[in-house]
């Protein structure tokens, strides 16, 4: 695996651990930081929080005067996705690709955006997933202004059909579960074609070059993670490249890398849930019950970071997979940290009651959030798989 070629500024630590108690200085909670030993909490874009509450300011204010509107969260989200990848370009946002050493640090940036937004998480994740997948299947980097998303998600249906002609490849067809619909410039996405499931590289309607890509009004009815804009998408003979050979996209070692990364946003979104709950034990002083489920809370985050950093030097160690293990190690990551964040989600409701789902907006927004997001993990199907490699693991 090679580094990114437009990422230099040193991405924060490691991904963080426990609610009490900073593992870089041991004196500030790292649930009110991006990531653990990360010196500027809520870091998203360059100049820090500040530099994010200027961006964001005028957003903010109307959120506060109209309401929640989910097609005002999706330009919301969009203008700051396109902020961030902008950054990213430019080097003020350092996101390693997976396997090039620093896969510790890639995890952690991805954890500090969920922390903070975890449906710009879910948009950046698809724009570095895409950056990781064309470095590793050859193709070439994205572009300046470029915007990527990662469109694979397959459901009973129409689905996405892929024809070759004389000029080249076309698709047709539906497309679930495309997010960032209206603003990724680009995406891959995977499509049936004669010969198997390949992944093509094509241009969208936010492009605004015409092509035959549109999202389907009313298909994301979605309140939590409404501003990732994920909708179907309809394609009417839409150009485009494959990238990679046929089924390439999901046997390659990455695919089981990326699937860890977007735990890491899983973990960063548990992370925003359970600071209202040290909010709430610090303003009640010392209270057996909250107490309780603060230690609750800390003890899976603090095992969840650790899950996540020992993930992260295994991948370097082996990023091209030569030992077979990075399906397992993908499945028992991606499991252990939906745990977690379900766990994360009854302890702090319970610790604090209807109170802050009803009168904290950015609560209630990252509690629904994080219980909609959780759910692309496949949960008792991919535990059933897990348990059978653990098996034939065990008689071989």
């Amino acid at each position: 695996m090679h580094s990114a070629t437009h990422q230099n500024r040193p991405a924060p630590p490691a991904t963080g651990d426990a609610v009490t108690g900073d593992a870089g200085t041991g004196t500030e909670s790292p649930v009110t930081a991006t990531a653990a030993g990360d010196p500027n909490p809520r870091v998203v874009e360059a100049g820090g929080a500040g530099a994010e509450a200027a961006h964001s300011s005028e957003e903010d204010a109307g959120a506060e005067t109209e309401g929640f509107r989910a097609a005002a969260a999706r330009r919301r989200t969009a203008a700051r996705f396109a902020r961030q990848v902008a950054e990213l370009s430019a080097g003020a946002f350092d996101c390693p690709l997976p396997g090039s050493g620093r896969t510790a640090e890639r995890f952690a940036a991805l954890t500090a955006v969920a922390e903070q937004d975890l449906c710009l998480a879910r948009l950046v994740e698809g724009h570095v997933d895409a950056v990781a997948i064309l470095a590793e299947l050859g193709g070439p980097p994205p572009g300046p202004g470029e915007r990527w998303g990662v469109w694979a998600a397959e459901s009973p249906g129409e689905g996405l059909t892929a024809t070759r002609t004389d000029r080249g490849w076309t698709l047709s067809g539906l497309k679930p579960y495309c997010s960032g619909a209206h603003s990724c410039t680009h995406a891959l996405v995977t499509a049936n074609a004669g010969d198997g499931r390949r992944l093509f590289a094509v241009r969208t309607g936010a492009a605004g070059d015409g092509t035959g890509c549109r999202p389907v009004a009313g298909s994301w009815q979605a309140l939590g993670m409404a501003g990732s804009d994920t909708p179907d998408v309809r394609f009417h003979t839409v150009p485009a490249e494959p990238v990679g050979a046929v089924a390439r996209y999901l046997t390659r070692p990455g695919f089981q890398h990326g699937g860890i990364g977007v735990a890491a946003c899983w973990y960063g979104g548990a992370r925003a849930v359970a600071a209202v709950l040290v909010e709430t034990a610090s303003r009640r002083g010392p209270d057996p019950l909250t107490d309780a489920h603060l230690g609750a809370v800390d003890m899976r985050l603090h095992a969840a970071g650790a899950v996540l950093r020992q993930a992260a030097a295994e991948i370097d160690r082996d990023p091209y997979d030569t030992e077979g293990a990075a399906r397992v190690r993908g499945l028992r990551v991606r499991a252990f940290v939906e745990s977690v964040c379900a766990d994360v989600l009854t302890h702090v409701g319970r610790a604090t009651g209807a109170g802050p789902l009803c009168h904290d907006e950015r609560h209630a927004r990252n509690t629904a959030d994080l219980a909609v997001y959780i759910r692309q993990h496949h949960a008792e199907r991919s535990l059933a798989e897990l348990g059978g490699l653990a098996v034939r693991k065990e008689s071989s």
